[in-house]
């Protein structure tokens, strides 16, 4: 009787401790004395600066189209808006944050090439790092400060993240509000999935910011909210007094500050939502095969913290964030338009998994019952060979790509802006005309200076009446298209084309009084076009006489 008695005691005792523990890890991240939130945070925020700063090349033009370039125009009163601004598909919420910044430019006459160039994407710098640390600190939630510590390694040694994050993309804010949102909801924080109101609240607040930034973003708050209610103790209490409430306060203030930027009412997510989900709109730019981000979307993304991610999903166990990958995943597949940046916001999540794995590699004991993994700890204060191993694998493997990709592979459209900026600062250029694919280059928001431009038109209605679009019939036959535009239009000082359209043109562009003045690299081989080589500037000769 004793003997049992002593051991029920002796059970109860462990799971009381094991229950104190868990409760504070889930509860509380409890991060080492020596590294505050402060010193992680001003660490990323130098490595995402220097990060911004070594983004030299071009990847999407909605970096600069959305964004900066419609930031621009409310600045300063020149820019242009695509085609999506007027059928009221986009919320005017993310370029306005970049407007103080031209403003505070253009106070100090610091608005000049180079800071016009970088300014907006050190600026994002700063939100990424939030990023970083919630992403440190949601890792620390979960699993602890070990696991934390080697998931911030892998956000931070990922190529891809490298290549995007420090972009203006409305994906990459999008991933920074999904970062920090998920730190505050509590069905993903705990185990157990109970509510803690405040929490929940900011990541309600947190999660509807995305979705006015990203319409598309309610795909990942359909899971983590119906998770929560399926954990929440009052249903009705989480959905009338907390959800809709929070929802519809933050969509009525978006849809007024559009309101007074449209100068009219404007539903945009509805619009947004009716053009790229009920139309298929989307597709207009090119679809791929259901599977797409499983075969090499999302793989090439993660690249070689694959296996990291797999065992780290396999061991840690946590379902909730592996349902929200395989949730994610699985609903953008159904899109026939895919995009390697529409599921940067659940890239994070694969690298937690890698950093879980990176954890256990070092110390076993993380996948223990808690109460063990300080005593292991002590015995080990080097890393095992494989470690070792694996760090520098994937610093070998990731930094090459990050490096190649952020400085070399299709830095032509911006080197040709930086270079176009300069000369029209001094007074050199008169006029533009881009002879590219549509929106192959930054715009006024990297030019900063008034003067014509002209690109080619390549708006989605025009082809829905079976008929060609600007870019597309000077893409099938620039010869012919360059006759015609010469005969109904009068000549630019200067005509910027990629290498592949310049051959077949040469000898019309010389006929017009026409020479190359800069040719700037732009890749090694091609992507979704004939290999654009290079991107070539050529001046009227009367202009380049001034």
């Amino acid at each position: 009787m004793t003997v049992t008695s002593t051991s029920v005691t002796m059970r109860q005792r462990r799971q009381s401790y094991k229950d104190e523990y868990t409760k504070q890890t889930l509860q509380t991240p409890n991060f080492p004395k020596s590294v505050s939130d402060k010193q992680i945070f001003a660490f990323c925020l130098a490595f995402r600066m220097l990060n911004s700063l070594l983004v030299q090349s071009y990847f999407n033009p909605d970096e600069h189209w959305q964004g900066p370039e419609v930031a621009h125009r409310i600045a300063f009163g020149y820019g242009h808006l695509t085609w999506e601004w007027k059928q009221g598909i986009r919320s005017y919420f993310h370029p306005l944050i970049f407007l103080p910044l031209y403003k505070i430019l253009a106070l100090l006459h610091l608005d000049t090439p180079w800071f016009m160039m970088r300014a907006p994407r050190l600026l994002q710098s700063v939100f990424s790092a939030v990023g970083d640390l919630y992403l440190y600190k949601l890792s620390a939630v979960l699993f602890g400060d070990s696991v934390a510590k080697w998931a911030l390694f892998s956000q931070l040694s990922n190529w891809f993240m490298f290549y995007c994050f420090s972009r203006t993309l409305s994906n990459s804010l999008e991933t920074v509000l999904t970062l920090v949102s998920l730190y505050f909801w509590p069905c993903m924080r705990t185990s157990s999935g109970k509510s803690s109101c405040v929490s929940r609240k900011w990541g309600l607040v947190l999660a509807a910011l995305a979705c006015a930034i990203r319409p598309t973003s309610a795909v990942t708050w359909m899971y983590v909210g119906g998770i929560e209610l399926f954990n929440a103790r009052d249903k009705l209490k989480f959905v009338f007094l907390e959800v809709a409430p929070i929802g519809t306060l933050v969509l009525g203030l978006t849809c007024l500050l559009d309101r007074f930027m449209y100068g009219t009412w404007v539903l945009v997510p509805l619009n947004f939502l009716k053009f790229n989900f009920l139309s298929s709109g989307g597709d207009y730019y090119g679809t791929h095969k259901w599977h797409w981000y499983f075969t090499q979307g999302f793989t090439v993304m993660v690249f070689s913290h694959i296996p990291f991610c797999i065992a780290g999903i396999i061991y840690s166990k946590q379902w909730k964030f592996t349902g929200l990958l395989a949730w994610v995943l699985g609903f953008y597949s159904i899109l026939g338009h895919k995009e390697f940046r529409f599921v940067l916001p659940v890239l994070p999540i694969a690298l937690i998994f890698s950093g879980y794995s990176l954890a256990m590699i070092e110390d076993p004991s993380v996948s223990s019952p808690p109460h063990k993994e300080k005593e292991f700890s002590k015995k080990h204060n080097k890393y095992p060979p494989k470690m070792t191993a694996a760090i520098l694998f994937l610093l070998a493997t990731n930094i090459p790509m990050a490096l190649y990709m952020s400085l070399v592979h299709q830095r032509g459209p911006e080197d040709v802006m930086n270079h176009l900026a300069k000369e029209a600062f001094q007074g050199k250029v008169k006029s533009i005309l881009f002879l590219t694919p549509c929106h192959a280059t930054p715009y006024y928001s990297m030019l900063h200076c008034n003067l014509p431009m002209q690109f080619l038109d390549c708006t989605p209605s025009s082809e829905e009446k079976g008929v060609l679009d600007e870019s597309d019939r000077f893409m099938t036959d620039p010869v012919s298209f360059m006759s015609k535009f010469a005969n109904n239009s009068s000549f630019p000082s200067h005509i910027v084309l990629f290498e592949s359209e310049e051959q077949k043109l040469r000898s019309s562009l010389i006929s017009f009084d026409y020479r190359e003045v800069k040719r700037f690299f732009n890749a090694h081989f091609k992507v979704d076009r004939d290999l654009q080589a290079s991107v070539v500037v050529y001046v009227r000769i009367i202009y380049s006489l001034i």
